[in-house]
């Protein structure tokens, strides 16, 4: 009795439900997981902070302005894309969505004609629509693009690991990928020019930047493709360069004194 036959006769599916249940099964074979809207605290300014991990979704000074340091600036955006026919973009901590918004308005003011932006996000604790609504009222520069980006999101997030891109204009494709990054980075079918590692910070959230999904993200890296991200962490340095990464420390957005930077080793001729 094939899939397709118990999901166009609901009473069988109900009845196959109840079977997985009572089997103790976490799931039907053919489900997938559910989520979790990530649960908020606001600050004074209107900053969105982490329940889970106690830290804010960016700089409390000037959330544009890291991004714009850390992320383009330290994969060297828009250089980087000025001459590409496609370019793609993978992330780590979709949020707010301030990363791409940034990188979207950069994208629309220098791309190539016709060129082709991919950016594909993993995030495992979403947003609802209505708290990013809230988080990006802070950047008015950003209305418009944030404007659009909320009118196509999807009212509830897609299954945990389905891929379901978004368009948002003829030259920009969105995606964001709904569960644990140690496990949808790996299963993703693409490989990135650029890499934004926006992960909670490493003494709150490790398992973000542990040594696995470094090396998921080195092997999801195009050869001479880069990431950037905001801290400087030991741990976080030594798991980068551990999964093939030639690895920089520069200097950091605001308080931070550090961040990294590197690329994907190109092999030799």
């Amino acid at each position: 009795m094939g899939y397709r036959f118990l999901t166009r006769n609901p009473a069988w599916f109900g009845l196959f439900e109840r079977l997985c249940g009572e089997l103790q099964l976490a799931e039907p074979p053919f489900g997938r997981k559910s989520h979790e809207i990530h649960p908020l605290t606001w600050d004074a300014d209107g900053q969105p902070i982490s329940v889970l991990f106690d830290d804010p979704f960016c700089s409390r000074s000037d959330g544009p302005g890291e991004t714009r340091h850390v992320f383009l600036k330290g994969n060297r955006l828009p250089e980087a894309w000025a001459t590409a026919p496609y370019f793609s973009i993978a992330e780590l901590g979709f949020g707010t969505g301030l990363n791409f918004l940034e990188t979207w308005s950069r994208w629309r003011a220098t791309r190539p004609f016709a060129a082709q932006l991919s950016f594909t996000s993993f995030e495992a604790y979403p947003l609802s629509p209505d708290q990013i609504t809230r988080a990006l009222k802070r950047w008015p520069h950003l209305s418009e693009l944030s404007e659009r980006m909320l009118s196509v999101l999807p009212s509830d997030w897609p299954p945990h690991g389905e891929e379901r891109p978004i368009r948002l204009d003829r030259q920009t494709q969105l995606m964001i990928v709904i569960g644990d990054a140690r496990e949808t980075v790996a299963g993703w079918p693409g490989r990135a020019n650029a890499w934004y590692l926006d992960g909670f910070s490493p003494a709150k959230n490790p398992e973000m930047w542990n040594e696995a999904l470094m090396q998921a993200v080195h092997d999801k890296t195009v050869p001479g493709g880069t990431f950037a991200t905001y801290t400087a962490a030991g741990f976080v340095r030594r798991n980068l360069q551990a999964a093939g990464f030639r690895v920089q420390t520069i200097d950091g957005f605001g308080t931070k004194r550090d961040m990294l930077t590197g690329e994907r080793k190109k092999p030799q001729r």
